[in-house]
């Protein structure tokens, strides 16, 4: 079963992403700020984080940069939800290392499909990394 963390600091957004994904086969886990998405990203161990980029403490911007820069949480996928539809914003996403964002007010049909794509493209990932490794395993001298 997939985990997403829905991160954001306002309850209502955090409900309606919730409610929003009450049909996918998930299990979810809520965050505050960024702090606390850090925390929890290394407690519950998330395929995907929706990331609010207004958040307090951190950013959405520092706390993506954060998780992709940490070998431990760079394969996560990040999409970035957010009230910002500047270029500037656009591109600082990009740089921190998003993989998707989703402008607010968020369409529910669209989220789920960003999901959906997302977590097929992580399970696709993860299993490309088993093989990896399990090519490496047989290629090892005995």
């Amino acid at each position: 079963m997939h985990r997403i963390l829905i991160a954001d600091d306002n309850e209502a957004n955090r409900e309606l992403l919730e409610a929003y994904l009450s049909n996918v086969d998930c299990e979810t886990e809520i965050s505050v700020d960024g702090v606390d998405t850090l925390e929890k990203v290394a407690k519950f161990k998330p395929d995907l984080v929706l990331l609010d980029v207004m958040m307090p403490k951190l950013s959405g911007f520092e706390v993506c940069k954060q998780l992709k820069d940490d070998p431990a949480t760079k394969r996560v996928m990040v999409l970035m939800v957010t009230a910002l539809s500047e270029l500037g914003d656009i591109e600082r996403a990009v740089q921190a290392g998003t993989d998707d964002f989703l402008s607010k007010p968020v369409n529910k049909i669209e989220l789920l499909k960003r999901v959906d794509n997302m977590l097929k493209l992580k399970g696709t990932e993860d299993e490309l990394e088993r093989l990896r490794r399990y090519i490496e395993e047989m290629e090892k001298p005995n």
